[in-house]
């Protein structure tokens, strides 16, 4: 037998020899990644029911839907008294709403004043984003009661109400900067000042503080926080 021919031979059988032995290698790595990764999925499933098990974790949960829920019947109950939108009201109706909350703005206007309308256009945008307080609007060509009686000379004037006693006013716009181009924060800066309104939450800008919502939201935060540890 040709003695280059057996040792080819030989170096073909070693060479297929060290390939099987690499496959059997590789098969065992692959199998032992396999079974670390399931047994840390099992072992972050074990972690993961024993943080929702945690009372202080399940105490947190429960007070902020709590929380949640009197927020949301409170705006419920303003919203029934006519918060959350700018409505206009009649002479009649002017002593019952101003008396019905404890916070009320009312802007007396005249229809053909264009500062009227400059100042609806901004009471408007200002009355969803702040709940607790009452935004309203009253012809004063209607009301010649109430106007003589709050001594109202100059249009617009913005009348500021607590607990059904006027303590402030905003007449035409000398506390804006005097021009008609202010913008709607200028304004609500100045009821800011003034304590008619509150500074908002980030999460107080939805209108109706829908309390399915809110839960999703306190689930969705308390997945969050556990994934993050």
């Amino acid at each position: 037998m040709d003695p280059n021919s057996v040792k080819s031979t030989l170096s073909t059988l070693a060479f297929g020899n060290v390939m099987a032995a690499a496959a059997r290698d590789y098969q065992k790595e692959i199998l032992s990644k396999d079974k670390a990764q399931t047994s840390s999925s099992v072992n972050e499933d074990i972690d993961l029911d024993e943080l929702m098990d945690d009372p202080e974790l399940e105490k947190l949960h429960a007070d902020r839907i709590a929380a949640l829920k009197k927020e949301t019947e409170k705006r419920q109950e303003l919203k029934k008294q006519g918060h959350g939108e700018y409505r206009e009201i009649t002479e009649g109706d002017f002593l019952g709403e101003v008396t019905g909350s404890e916070k009320v703005i009312c802007h007396f206007y005249h229809r053909e004043f264009y500062r009227c309308k400059i100042m609806d256009k901004h009471l408007k945008s200002l009355a969803p984003r702040h709940f607790d307080t009452k935004f309203l609007k009253l012809d004063a060509e209607n009301a010649p009661f109430f106007v003589t009686k709050l001594g109202i000379k100059t249009l617009p004037c913005v009348i500021l109400f607590r607990k059904g006693i006027a303590t402030d006013r905003l007449v035409g716009f000398q506390d804006l900067g005097g021009k008609d181009d202010f913008p709607t924060k200028t304004l609500e800066t100045y009821l800011l000042k003034k304590g008619i309104i509150k500074e908002n939450k980030p999460d107080d800008d939805n209108d109706d503080g829908d309390y399915d919502n809110g839960r999703r939201a306190v689930r969705q935060s308390v997945h969050s926080d556990s994934d993050s540890d």
